[in-house]
């Protein structure tokens, strides 16, 4: 059985039963796009890959300047945004706090 086994199938098993050890719900959910505001910033993205200490956002923005924040969370809108030309990795330490995206996300800067 392990012999056929991949890196990746071994990884996702060892994750699968640390969730299934703790019982604690999962809370991001890969495919979503995500409004983060870590301890320096801003990020808009779509989550691929969640692990123990990382993100992995594709298609993401840095968030220079939300306006109001209330309603550039309604509306979708930023002032100023940079999207990155490359995949982002996202610390968990260095969130504050996020919630899920449900607009398009950007694709220029403004």
């Amino acid at each position: 059985m392990f012999d056929d086994m991949k890196v990746k199938d071994v990884v996702n098993l060892v994750n699968a039963l640390q969730k299934k050890q703790t019982n604690e719900p999962e809370l991001w959910s890969v495919g979503k796009n995500y409004f983060i505001r870590t301890v320096t910033m801003y990020v808009v993205g779509k989550l691929q890959v969640v692990n123990s200490n990382e993100l992995l956002l594709t298609n993401a923005s840095w968030v220079a300047d939300t306006g109001r924040f209330h309603n550039c969370l309604r509306d979708g809108v930023f002032n100023e945004v940079e999207p990155f030309v490359t995949d982002v990795i996202v610390n968990r330490t260095a969130i504050i706090d996020a919630c899920e995206w449900i607009h398009e996300l950007p694709t220029h800067q403004k």
